[in-house]
């Protein structure tokens, strides 16, 4: 794998921020774009049009996109739950958005109010519009590795919802631990299972941390061939409905182990970290990534 190149997605404005208790200001989430752009990351989530009723956190993503439409090279998804997200997206200048199902039927009503298939169904316009219009589309599969209500999830269920989402028009599907529960083999087999409904180039893998498997699940992940991963800067995130899972996997940590691989990531440790120490102290608590918490403390003695 040494000089492989690896494109990480930030999730932080988006997935990170969502779970916040309290919203983070337009003002900051532009900064933090800004700040994990000029770090070098290429792909950054910046937020999500959908309903400030259920999620507040997101509300102004309009705003945020307006505030961060000069940068030059850098992707920025949004996510859209309908087709009146959609609209909103476009019309405040989204050229990339995603969309997001789940493989178990029971966090999918409870997330979404909707069936697996009725969801699908939600999205079969939004990925056509998409893709008449040359927007791309990253689609999601929540719970791949286990579910809150109904624990394992059968990875021919992750594999299926996978395969609807690429053929609805998802140039792209992120496989996602929602509640951090994978373990190594886990991980690597599901991917191989879903690899054989969706090439592996159009796949992209996304662990949250909460038993501390997510950098050894991302390693098993790249040894079977993939080569797109997703990070929260400052390990931000988590699951409102899975009581105790922590954020996802640490954009630092994740960048130090593939710069210890010989892997291509594009992205500057240090500035990097100096950003989750940013954002963690305007959320009034510390960073959650080892590395930037390490990195600090050697500047401290320095």
């Amino acid at each position: 794998m040494t000089g492989d190149a690896v494109r990480i997605v930030e999730m932080g404005p988006r997935d990170g921020l969502q779970n916040e208790p309290m919203p983070v200001s337009v003002a900051d989430r532009i900064d933090l774009v800004r700040r994990l752009a000029d770090a070098g990351l290429a792909a950054i989530e910046a937020g999500a049009f959908v309903s400030p009723q259920w999620v507040p956190q997101m509300a102004g993503s309009d705003a945020v996109l307006a505030g961060v439409r000069d940068l030059a090279g850098v992707r920025l998804p949004v996510l859209v739950p309908n087709m009146h997200g959609f609209g909103a997206a476009v019309a405040a200048g989204a050229r990339e958005v995603a969309v997001f199902a789940a493989a178990s039927e029971t966090f999918s009503r409870r997330n979404v109010n909707a069936s697996i298939a009725e969801s699908l169904e939600r999205f079969r316009p939004v990925c056509a519009a998409a893709v008449a219009r040359g927007v791309p589309v990253r689609g999601y599969v929540s719970c791949a590795l286990g579910c809150p209500y109904e624990g394992p999830v059968d990875p021919g269920r992750v594999a299926a919802v996978a395969a609807d989402l690429a053929r609805l028009g998802c140039a792209e599907v992120s496989v996602a631990d929602t509640i951090g529960v994978g373990t190594p083999r886990a991980a690597r087999d599901l991917l191989r299972r879903v690899a054989r409904d969706v090439p592996t180039g159009r796949l992209a893998v996304h662990f949250h941390d909460t038993w501390g498997q997510a950098l050894a699940n991302v390693l098993a992940c790249l040894e079977a061939g993939v080569r797109t991963v997703d990070a929260a800067v400052a390990g931000l995130g988590g699951c409102p409905y899975a009581k105790g899972a922590t954020g996802n996997l640490a954009t630092e940590d994740l960048v130090y182990m593939l710069d210890g691989l010989g892997m291509r990531t594009g992205v500057d440790l240090d500035r990097l970290a100096a950003t989750g120490s940013w954002i963690a102290g305007r959320l009034g608590r510390p960073t959650a990534s080892r590395a930037g918490r390490a990195l600090a403390a050697r500047s401290t003695v320095a």
